[in-house]
């Protein structure tokens, strides 16, 4: 893909966001996120670790979670100014992360990223350039919409192309090379906009009740694992 087509990429990502999450919105993500991190997310990753949260937009993720390094990972030069202290940000495409040497992550974080590739070819190319990156051991988490619960919905975003399932996930990850060791396929809901409380001790107790996941929840999570002895927290 040439730079231009990337520069055209990474405009359209930001005028879509801009006009998806206004500056109340994001601050209300930026704390349902803190709560997601230290709630959920943090049990995956150790204050040790190396962390890149791949497609980081506004950093809600690597911003609250505690680690020793943090990278992020956009096509949008706007990353930058959202990212926090200590977040390194580079500006690239998922499918080259030839700036990280081989086995040097500790785990990669992708949050609602793989439904905006074009193809099954080049989500293929992207769970390899992870696999490569990731220590034996270290952890890849997936949270995404999954098309069993969102078929009416997925197709509502210009941005969506390729829909998956936690199956045809799984699949994907496994012929990559990667163990999959943890399966939600209901875990939160499809959007921030949607019925995802955003008080914190709500969103808290959401976290600590499976019965409103399955009620609500649209995105799967998704761990997965490169195999070997390794530094990923069990």
């Amino acid at each position: 893909m040439t730079g231009g087509k990337e520069c055209d990429r990474s405009s359209i990502a930001r005028e879509l966001y801009e006009k998806r999450f206004g500056e109340r919105e994001r601050s209300q993500k930026a704390t349902v996120w803190r709560v997601l991190c230290r709630s959920f997310f943090q049990r995956y990753v150790r204050p040790t670790d190396t962390v890149l949260d791949m497609g980081a937009g506004y950093c809600e993720f690597i911003n609250n979670i505690v680690c020793q390094r943090k990278y992020a990972v956009d096509i949008s030069q706007e990353t930058r100014t959202f990212a926090g202290p200590g977040v390194e940000v580079l500006v690239r495409p998922a499918n080259d992360l030839s700036c990280f040497a081989a086995e040097s992550i500790d785990v990669v974080f992708a949050s609602n990223l793989l439904e905006h590739l074009p193809s099954r070819e080049e989500l293929l190319r992207t769970l390899a350039e992870f696999y490569r990156v990731l220590r034996p051991g270290g952890k890849l988490l997936v949270l995404q919409p999954n098309i069993r619960y969102t078929l009416k919905e997925f197709w509502d975003y210009f941005d969506h192309y390729l829909p998956l399932s936690h199956l045809s996930l799984s699949e994907a990850l496994r012929i990559s090379g990667f163990v999959v060791e943890e399966v939600r396929p209901r875990f939160l809901p499809y959007t921030f906009k949607s019925r995802l409380p955003k008080w914190p001790p709500l969103v808290w107790l959401y976290l600590r009740l499976p019965m409103l996941h399955l009620l609500l929840g649209k995105q799967m999570f998704v761990v997965a694992v490169r195999p070997g002895e390794g530094s990923g927290p069990t």
